[in-house]
């Protein structure tokens, strides 16, 4: 009898849209990889009607998954250097740049390879569903899988470098030097004018130079964009990240571009 194949589910939850990718690890491919993209930001309740449907709606995920991981994407969260992190002061480091309820959960995850620990308010909403549907699972945030993998993209990378994640109406920025994290943040947006603003703010309170400094692009975002295209303008050098995935694409499930599915295809172990 031919042994189950060993499957991993990871399931990429934000105000704006959904994934979902499927990475079979007994032949390494990624054997499924979707999404569902809103037409503008969601409600958390809002948010899971929409993973409902999705899953219960689609076959695919009836099957026996290993592994099942899911990231919650949002600007609820902030990094803490791993020396000075307490567990008993998680509402108090959110709080300061973030709206945070007394009722509101908080989790954290260790980012080993930056010696810190991400602070983030999880939605719980989101987990109680997926444990009741699917069972057990690991979650994670969104900046833990970011920072961890641009660590390892960076090493060759001597001088200061910004990577940027773009999403629909948000992205995320680091700016890294030498392997170190100088800034970890997000941002929402709703023009371009807002996209290069903070983008340039963030340099400039760096002491960064738009000369110089070296942006590497992930996410959603191409050449043709709008967002590309004012980000040129006041840039010298950008270029789009190049991916080192160790697994193959089954048919049909290639992403839109190399860079497109950054964060979730680096999301597997």
């Amino acid at each position: 009898m031919k042994p189950n194949a060993i499957k991993s589910l990871s399931i990429q939850i934000r105000l704006s849209g959904l994934s979902f990718c499927i990475l079979n690890r007994s032949s390494h491919t990624i054997e499924h990889l979707s999404h569902v993209a809103f037409e503008k930001k969601s409600t958390p309740f809002e948010l899971l009607n929409k993973l409902k449907a999705t899953i219960e709606g689609n076959s695919i995920f009836n099957q026996e998954f290993d592994s099942i991981l899911c990231i919650h994407q949002n600007e609820l969260s902030t990094l803490v250097p791993q020396a000075l992190f307490d567990e008993n002061q998680l509402a108090n480091y959110l709080k300061f740049n973030a709206k945070i309820l007394k009722t509101d959960f908080i989790s954290y995850d260790s980012i080993s390879s930056n010696e810190s620990v991400s602070v983030y308010v999880p939605w719980v909403n989101i987990n109680n569903y997926l444990f009741d549907t699917l069972g057990s699972f690991v979650y994670k945030h969104a900046s833990t899988i970011l920072i961890d993998t641009v660590l390892q993209y960076s090493s060759e990378e001597k001088d200061n470098s910004l990577y940027i994640n773009v999403d629909a109406f948000h992205f995320e920025i680091i700016a890294v030097k030498a392997s170190q994290v100088l800034l970890y943040n997000s941002f929402d947006y709703n023009t371009p004018e807002d996209f290069i603003y903070y983008i340039l703010f963030s340099i400039e309170q760096l002491k960064m130079n738009p000369e110089t400094v070296k942006v590497f692009l992930s996410g959603a975002i191409s050449e043709e964009d709008s967002l590309y295209k004012i980000l040129y303008k006041y840039v010298r050098f950008v270029e789009f990240i190049k991916p080192k995935y160790r697994y193959r694409f089954d048919t049909n499930q290639n992403p839109e571009s190399e860079h497109s599915d950054f964060l979730i295809l680096n999301s597997f172990n």
